[in-house]
């Protein structure tokens, strides 16, 4: 039988280059979805908190946005935040996207590891499109340029090797208590999950310049437990006055299909059926001013 004093918990911090799949090995983890997940860089902005409660451990994981060399408010936020989490890890996970641009060390990357000195296990995400042949150098490339604790291919989507990168993170936490109750996934409410799902569906559904200059701010989140129903008032910020009728599209088809995806996913979130209404609205250059980057909760 296990004893308290060989629990182990801590924070771990899953940080990487923009879009190596940070956040789909956040829910993969998790069992569910909290973090959003896009095939375009930079889908997330803020820092994430997973909770994970196993028998023997709890790991608290910190998803973070992609580190890289941003120009611009928005960008360079981002940034720090990343940074910031960092420096409050027990243990960080650098994941690499294995099959891309990721087969190189970031030098930037491995600096801001040196200067906070915590314990490094790197994740070479999709292994599953890697040849065989290519892992062991990749592997050696990388063993080279920094001293991890463990070196762990693995496929976030497929759940290829996960376990065994769970496993290895429990051997470096530190002994310590559950921190939070084991019904709590996630520090951020369900307003701030439904925005992010909005947001989610338009990086998916639109074009490549559209997600980048897009925000969603929630104005309203209401339980009608009258009614059984949540319902969500929310608005969609581009930049540009010619990104509005692509959001919204031919007869408003686009927001409407944006509304539906997102709607199915939050109803799933909450557990009961949600009322999702869209406005689309221009706030010009917003990702170069510091007030409304902040005020967008960034």
């Amino acid at each position: 039988m296990r004893t308290d004093t060989t629990f182990k918990s801590g924070f771990v911090s899953i940080i990487g280059a923009p879009n190596v799949g940070k956040s789909t090995l956040l829910n993969r983890i998790l069992g569910q979805k909290i973090a959003i997940t896009s095939a375009k860089p930079q889908t997330t902005r803020n820092r994430i908190m997973g909770i994970c409660h196993l028998p023997q451990a709890q790991l608290i994981f910190l998803d973070t946005p992609g580190i890289h060399r941003g120009k611009g408010v928005l960008n360079k936020r981002m940034v720090e935040v990343a940074m910031q989490v960092l420096a409050d890890a027990d243990l960080a996970i650098l994941m690499i996207d294995g099959a891309g641009q990721g087969g190189n060390p970031d030098e930037m990357i491995l600096q801001a590891l040196r200067k906070e000195g915590v314990p490094v296990i790197l994740a070479m995400n999709k292994v599953d499109l890697i040849k065989k042949k290519m892992v062991l150098p990749l592997i050696d490339r990388w063993r080279s340029a920094y001293p991890f604790e463990a070196i762990i291919p693995i496929s976030a989507l497929q759940g290829i090797q996960v376990d065994e990168l769970v496993s290895e993170m429990i051997k470096l936490l530190p002994e310590g208590p559950r921190y939070y109750p084991e019904e709590n996934l996630t520090d951020v409410s369900q307003r701030f999950i439904a925005a992010e799902v909005v947001r989610e569906k338009v990086f998916r559904l639109t074009g490549d310049e559209i997600p980048y200059s897009v925000a969603v701010v929630v104005e309203s989140f209401k339980e009608r437990v009258d009614k059984d129903l949540v319902e969500i008032y929310a608005t969609i910020y581009v930049e540009r006055q010619s990104q509005k009728p692509i959001i919204i599209g031919k007869k408003g088809k686009m927001l409407k299909q944006i509304g539906e995806y997102a709607r199915k996913d939050i109803e799933q979130m909450v557990g009961r059926k949600v009322f999702l209404r869209l406005w689309v609205q221009v706030r010009k250059n917003w990702t170069k001013d510091e007030k409304i980057v902040k005020g967008f909760g960034y």
